[in-house]
């Protein structure tokens, strides 16, 4: 195989498992192919993780150190800007995921011609109990919500073209999302059982904080995927059904007036004026959302429609 693999491992505390890892994962790419790289990024790590990466005189072996903790995200985000190999794995450094696996997710990757392959922990998860259950909980919002059909989102073992690669941008908890946002660039994306072992050294970093940001940045994959290019269908959709419920407050308290009613006080009335107020500045907002990707995207079209006259 000709191939050229990076294999992209984001370390935040790692010290005694890569010691176990970097050895194993190197024999698998050894039998895979010559041309392979394994970037170790450690993200702000204080357990002599540097320490032990000075070990490693394989000239396969690259490390990259942040100095401060960043999170998952921050580091693959560097980590894929330094990768140079035509398929990209990423894998965690707990020692949960298994690098013999590594052929067979690149031969389904090859064979059904997708330009993401995750290793599906869903059958074969060893995590607490909490984990795995909020993981199920997770998994299946993502689904409805994103409309994309896979049972294992935030696997960390992944198998990726280097195009899909070099698209991705992170931030926050969006690692999780890899799939969601391959979707939405147009990629095809696919997942593979694979095997899952117990952490083999150290404690989880998931955490319940790790949970509800990973929600909360569910919400910003979903306008990202859907309203960037029609903000108005979320911003003026929203001021539409507010003037609705608006108008007809205030279309109730004019029936009220004029029948000889008191309304200058009434709570409805107040809340009337404020939906059809609100409602105006959501649609003025969505209409200046629109005038802003149409000129975008006029822009970006002008700039790729320029010939040069020989």
């Amino acid at each position: 195989m000709g191939t050229s693999i990076s294999v992209l491992m984001p370390a935040y505390n790692e010290h005694d498992n890569l010691a176990e890892l970097i050895p194993e994962t190197l024999a698998v790419l050894e039998g895979m192919t010559s041309e392979f790289e394994l970037v170790v990024v450690d993200d702000g790590s204080t357990d002599g993780t540097r320490t032990l990466m000075r070990t490693f005189t394989d000239p396969h072996v690259r490390y990259l150190r942040l100095r401060r903790n960043a999170g998952k995200s921050a580091a693959l985000s560097v980590g894929l800007d330094k990768v140079v190999g035509e398929i990209v794995v990423l894998m965690d450094a707990d020692g949960q995921d298994d690098p013999a696996e590594l052929p067979r997710l690149l031969a389904a990757l090859e064979e059904q011609g997708v330009d993401l392959m995750t290793g599906s922990r869903a059958g074969h998860r060893h995590d607490r109990f909490i984990k795995r259950n909020t993981s199920k909980i997770y998994n299946g919002a993502t689904a409805m919500v994103t409309g994309v059909p896979m049972r294992d989102f935030n696997s960390g073992l992944k198998v990726m073209r280097r195009e899909l690669a070099n698209s991705l941008e992170m931030y926050g908890e969006l690692h999780r999302y890899i799939p969601v946002l391959a979707v939405w660039g147009g990629f095809k994306v696919s997942e593979l059982d694979v095997a899952h072992h117990e952490r083999r050294h150290g404690t989880t970093k998931f955490g319940r904080a790790r949970f509800w940001r990973g929600f909360l940045d569910l919400i910003t994959v979903k306008f990202l995927t859907t309203y960037t290019a029609r903000p108005f269908h979320l911003f003026g959709g929203t001021g539409v059904i507010m003037g609705f419920f608006g108008s007809l407050l205030l279309i109730w308290m004019g029936i009220d007036w004029s029948l000889g009613h008191r309304v200058g006080s009434r709570p409805a009335l107040l809340i009337g004026v404020f939906l059809v107020v609100v409602a105006v500045q959501m649609i003025s907002l969505g209409l200046i959302a629109e005038l802003i990707v149409h000129l975008r995207r006029r822009t970006n079209l002008d700039a790729s429609m320029q010939v040069d006259e020989l």
